[in-house]
Parts: structure tokens; sequence; C-alpha cells
């Protein structure tokens, strides 16, 4: 990453800066009746292309300034307000599992170590409380990598590509096994855990030990959640956002982004390794 520089990044204006912004402004003047489930419209939306483009992006975070953190193949990245991706810390590991509570700077992360780490492989879990600038071991060192995390700030779900759903609530340091599912996304959000799997969207309000197909739910690649609120994103690209997976809204189109990760219920993000999308 020869153009990215190994700095703090500057708080983002408005959370994402007044280029994003503008950018919003100009797409949403389109939204107008496109906000139904079931319409089969959406405005495209432009996104803020990065000044240098990450290294395989695997997923999100709004931080307690409002920067949006990227966690990639090399390590952590802080997303300025015209593209510009600044490293956070001195850490280049593989960060395949990157969860955090909205507006937080505790941070958990999985994955592998990067080439100039001594840690286990896998990493296990991994925890910061400094915004992603430092990183203590958590726990399964050696043992799992967790391909997709989510966290309310309590719970914790992960979904290590093997073992099916594990579960803690105890900030990591132990863990339960849940339902055997294949997972592509993770989320939690109120009521409970909601996974993306092979056959459709899927709920669980036992922390992950049983599932139920979420009926009314868009064919979902994507998805995550933050309080009442869950974004996903569908196998068309379209974006969609509901209240506890119900009343499912159309927003826009952002294509084949690789994460996402949701604010509120007003207000989402979601990149590929080269742009980033405000969702609103």
């Amino acid at each position: 990453m020869p153009n990215s520089r190994r700095a703090r990044a500057s708080p983002l204006v408005g959370v994402v800066g007044a280029t994003l912004i503008a950018v919003l402004l100009a797409a949403c003047s389109t939204q107008v009746s496109d906000d139904q489930a079931g319409q089969s419209g959406a405005p495209s939306m432009p996104g803020v292309e990065f000044a240098t483009e990450l290294d395989h992006l695997h997923g999100l975070h709004v931080n307690a300034d409002g920067t949006v953190l990227a966690g990639t193949h090399r390590g952590l990245f802080a997303i300025g307000d015209s593209g510009d991706t600044v490293q956070v810390g001195d850490s280049d590991d593989d960060l395949m599992g990157l969860a955090g509570a909205t507006g937080s700077d505790t941070l958990f992360s999985s994955g592998h170590p990067g080439p100039s780490s001594s840690a286990a492989n896998p990493l296990g879990l991994r925890t910061s409380n400094d915004g992603g600038r430092t990183w203590t071991d958590g726990s399964l060192a050696g043992k799992v990598d967790f391909h997709s995390l989510a966290t309310d700030g309590n719970t914790l779900v992960g979904f290590d590509g093997v073992s099916g759903v594990k579960s803690s609530k105890d900030e990591g340091r132990s863990w339960e096994s849940g339902a055997a599912l294949e997972v592509a996304s993770l989320a939690l959000t109120d009521t409970g855990t909601w996974a993306v799997t092979s056959s459709g969207l899927q709920y669980s309000s036992n922390d992950g030990r049983t599932f139920t197909d979420a009926t009314g739910a868009p064919s979902l690649v994507l998805i995550a959640g933050a309080s009442d609120a869950l974004w996903g994103v569908d196998q068309d690209g379209f974006a969609w956002r509901s209240r506890e997976g119900k009343d499912w809204e159309k927003r826009a189109n952002v294509g084949a982004v690789e994460a996402l990760t949701a604010a509120s219920y007003d207000s989402a993000y979601a990149a590929t390794s080269q742009s980033l999308y405000a969702l609103h």
C-alpha cells in the first residue's frame, strides 16, 4: 500500500464528510417512489472512490468519532472524507472478521497473522479498545478464524467457516456452540441474531442456538444490524432496510459490494475495495 499513510485519520464531518454528503444529496433527490419492498427500481448510488485500493476488504465499522474503518488483508484502515485511506496502528494482520458496536472504539477481529506478526494462526478473537490502534489476544487463538462476526456491544456471534455459529455473552472470553449453519453474513439487533444462509435469511431468538426462516426478506448476500435496524444487500446489488425484519424497503443500487455496516435505521455504509457508499 505505497500511497497510504500510517497515521490516525482525522474525524469525518457528519460521519463521512462533505464530499460524501454531496453525493448522497444528489442520489437521494431521485429516491421518491422506490422505498416500498417489491418494487423493481431503485436509484443507482454513486460511491466515493478510494485514493488507494484496499486489499481484500472483509468488514466495516463506524467508530466513536464517526470514522468508517475497513478491515482488510493487510490490517485496519480509516477512510477519509475524500476517499483517502490511512492505516490504523501497526498491525498488518489479515482481518477476515471485523465487528464493533456502532459508535464505539471497542472492536473485535479475527483472521490470520500478517508478515510482521508472531501470533498464532489462526488468530482466534482479538480485541481493541482504542479504535484498532492496538490489539490484545482474546480467545480461541490457534483454533478459530471467524469469517463473519457481529456484536451489539455485549453479545458476540461468529461463524468460522467450519463448525457453525458460536456465541459469547462475555465479550469473547467464553463461547457456546450454536446451530450448524453455513453462514455468509451475521447481524445482531435488539430482538436477536440474523444469518444469511444458502436457503435465505434466518432468525434466532436464542443467541444462535436455533434458527427459523425470516419470511418476506429479499434474497440477501450481506446483512448488518444496529439497535432495531437491519440493512442488507441482495444478490442483484440492491440495498434494503427493515426494522427487525419487517416491511423491507429497497433503498438504492450499489452493485456487488464486499462489506456492509449499519449505523442506524437511517444510515449504513457499503464498500468494495475501491469505493465507499453511504446509504440513507
